[in-house]
């Protein structure tokens, strides 16, 4: 019923001209179809129903994630939900956190993690951004670099460091900073794929001690639990995004002519669509396996290991199926007027998105050198065994 759902939303109201007219516009995106998405419940899907949610899992937002993929939705719903809202939910300790999660279930409030800075390179732990302590409140200065829909947002989840060096895993705490508060500056602009990003400076902002999310201190294991699920959404994505690629490119192959046949008759160009397949395949079983570890979610170290994996395949089956789609249809592949450049972009930018593929190989090989703490999830031993992936 979900999918259902998404996929007439997608069909009615998201055409090529449609979301074209939406990327061009000074927003980016349309507030209406962010109302329609609280009204149908997908704002609050993945949360908890203590929390206001429906009692989903990952394996719900994956499933919403590749139908805006195929749609190549531009909506925040992964800045907003999945990464602002997760923190809220995982890292919310008081009453008005709660009321925070209610206003964006319902489609009123709209939140971004900032998390990236200049020099990071991906790394969370890396962050020079400060807080310090004033009386009862913080007081914060640094900044924050390509922040998804800032100038869109309501409220910022920023990771500070409230003690220790610029490097260390220790005295990192997330923190809730409004965008209107005194202080904070921006400077927006768009990326390449037609949505909206902004490099954020805070310069003497002020908040109040309850502003901090978890353990003061201790927010690096919560910033790494929301960047995870970040990491499954945007694979959703990707697998929607390569599917929408890699069928248009099979119709356009059985289409075209060339020397008075259909160019897909020809041996080479078959083989090409066969490998663009495979990798497709490839993403979809990895993307599986990623959001499975997310709904068991028992050990942060075998969650982030799966995840970064499941990046790592994304990345490159992504870069190989977008290729050979301009590749395979020619010059019309990077027309402005024809969708699968747009696609394309798009998958780019998700390749570098929350780190990009040598990050997360390095990634991965250092959490395999830490001890194990459990087992394959039981949910993927099941997966497995009945030969998905």
């Amino acid at each position: 019923m979900i999918k259902d759902s998404v996929d007439r939303f997608v069909a009615d109201g998201y055409s090529f001209d449609a979301r074209s007219a939406l990327a061009q516009s000074d927003l980016g995106f349309s507030r209406e179809n962010w109302r329609t998405f609280a009204g149908l419940g997908w704002l609050g899907i993945a949360f908890p129903e203590a929390r206001g949610g429906f009692g989903g899992t990952a394996v719900e937002t994956m499933i919403l994630m590749e139908a805006f993929g195929k749609g190549l939705v531009l909506e925040p719903f992964v800045p907003a939900v999945v990464l602002g809202g997760s923190a809220l939910a995982f890292g919310g300790t008081t009453s008005a956190h709660d009321q925070l999660l209610e206003r964006l279930i319902e489609g009123e409030l709209l939140l971004t993690l900032a998390y990236a800075e200049a020099g990071s390179r991906y790394e969370p732990s890396v962050v020079a951004t400060r807080a310090r302590r004033d009386g009862g409140d913080f007081v914060i200065d640094g900044g924050k670099r390509a922040v998804p829909y800032a100038a869109a947002a309501d409220t910022f989840v920023v990771s500070v460091r409230t003690r220790g060096e610029v490097d260390e895993a220790q005295g990192i705490s997330l923190v809730l900073i409004d965008r209107d508060a005194a202080g904070v500056s921006r400077r927006d602009y768009r990326t390449v794929d037609g949505q909206r990003a902004s490099d954020l400076t805070f310069s003497g902002v002020r908040v109040p001690a309850d502003a901090i999310l978890g353990e003061i201190d201790s927010g690096l294991p919560l910033l790494e639990r929301v960047l995870d699920y970040g990491l499954g959404a945007l694979a959703a994505e990707a697998i929607g995004l390569m599917t929408f690629m890699q069928r248009t490119t099979l119709a356009y192959l059985k289409t075209r002519e060339q020397f008075g046949v259909p160019i897909g008759s020809f041996q080479a160009l078959q083989h090409r669509a066969v490998d663009m397949l495979i990798q497709l395949e490839l993403a979809r079983s990895i993307c599986y396996y990623g959001t499975m570890a997310l709904v068991e979610d028992a050990d942060g170290r075998s969650r982030s290991k799966a995840l970064s994996a499941t990046k790592v395949q994304i990345a490159r089956s992504g870069r190989y199926v977008g290729q050979q789609a301009i590749q395979l249809h020619g010059g019309i592949g990077m027309s402005e007027e024809y969708a699968v450049g747009h696609y394309f972009k798009r998958m780019s930018m998700l390749e570098r998105a929350l780190g990009d593929a040598d990050y997360h190989l390095r990634r991965y090989v250092r959490l395999g050198r830490e001890p194990a703490a459990s087992a394959q999830p039981a949910a993927l031993e099941e997966l497995v065994s009945a030969g998905v992936g």
